[in-house]
């Protein structure tokens, strides 16, 4: 697949399900929680992304993001402006933010 312009292409994050607090606490799927980023993983960039690489973890807003599903995968796509951070373990002089 060929993302096209600025578009950043991530798998759905898995914490999207059910998942628990430091504490224990088991929060159910449909519990909405403000304004929560996700990270997630990304499977392919456009050709006008400059600081993000396809395998990179980016940070990002969900409610800024489109559903697509590819053969079968449930995938988001977003803009590469909408991505908050990279967690990477390259550092290549870049003007991102690498976590």
């Amino acid at each position: 697949m060929t993302m096209l312009n600025d578009r950043v292409l991530v798998g759905v994050p898995k914490s999207e399900g059910e998942r628990r607090s430091r504490s224990g606490i088991l929060i159910p799927a449909t519990a909405q929680v403000a304004r929560r980023l996700s990270w997630a993983e990304v499977a392919a960039v456009g050709p006008h992304v400059r600081t993000i690489r396809a395998g990179d973890t980016v940070l990002f807003n969900p409610e800024e993001s489109f559903e697509v599903e590819v053969q079968g995968d449930e995938y988001l796509i977003l803009r590469e402006r909408d991505i908050h951070a990279v967690a990477s373990e390259r550092i290549d002089g870049g003007t991102g933010l690498y976590l």
